[in-house]
């Protein structure tokens, strides 16, 4: 049955997380150098729009349609096809609450790959880049270890984005810093951060985005959703990097 409290919960978790993409566009735009800071803020704030709009497009049939072979969700769900105010199974909330809070799971995670290749990519092919990686990396790894794909079936535990996202966006990030290589004169000239009150006011808006992150992933007000509070409350990341 629906459970009020539960959906309250889930919605607020997901407007914390929403918060987070533009603390980390502060975060990153005060580490680069001034003339960098606006396109560095705007690949952010980029992502979450785009990134919105393919989820509810495509993502979220790819990652929690009904399986496919253990590797990727079927298309039954494009364009949130079937998708209303219904109960989701075994839980106590209306799944398009479930599709609002991972939604902005989907955007934050390529949000993260920006710092990676920081003032040494074109605009152009930063979109071109984030809409491939979204829709051929992160849709199906979401569909892996979430969606009852492969990597569930074998026992994977991904509590809050763990492997998701912070490992997923990581290896993208190392990835493509290596493609690229190294930013034109470094370690000729000093490439000073631009402004640090900023990254400082943009972790702490990250800090705070934690405690929907984290406590969101219970998808309910209960003990679980407790207990990652909590680890939220000792360590950035807490409880999600478990």
């Amino acid at each position: 049955m629906l459970n009020t409290g539960d959906t309250a919960w889930v919605l607020i978790s997901a407007a914390l997380v929403f918060i987070m993409t533009p603390g980390l566009a502060l975060f990153y735009g005060g580490m680069v150098r001034s003339k960098n800071v606006l396109t560095t803020i705007m690949q952010s704030m980029f992502v979450l729009g785009l990134i919105s709009v393919e989820w509810i497009i495509l993502g979220y049939a790819m990652a929690f349609g009904t399986d496919v072979g253990g590797f990727i969700g079927s298309l039954d769900k494009v364009g949130l096809a079937g998708v209303g105010l219904t109960i989701m199974e075994n839980g106590t909330i209306p799944e398009l609450a479930f599709v609002a809070f991972q939604c902005m799971f989907a955007a934050l995670t390529p949000a993260l790959i920006t710092g990676a290749f920081a003032e040494r990519l074109r605009f152009s092919a930063f979109c071109f880049f984030i809409l491939l990686w979204a829709i051929f990396i992160y849709n199906p790894m979401a569909h892996w270890v979430w969606g009852g794909g492969f990597l569930a079936e074998l026992g994977a535990l991904d509590f809050a984005g763990g492997l998701v996202i912070h490992i997923l966006s990581g290896v993208s990030g190392l990835t493509i810093c290596l493609l690229l290589g190294k930013r034109h004169g470094y370690g000729k000239r000093a490439m000073l951060p631009h402004n640090l009150p900023m990254t400082v006011l943009g972790a702490a808006l990250l800090w705070f985005g934690w405690f929907g992150f984290n406590a969101g992933s219970a998808l309910g007000a209960n003990e679980l959703a407790a207990n990652a509070f909590g680890g939220s409350c000792r360590s950035p990341g807490g409880l999600g990097n478990s």
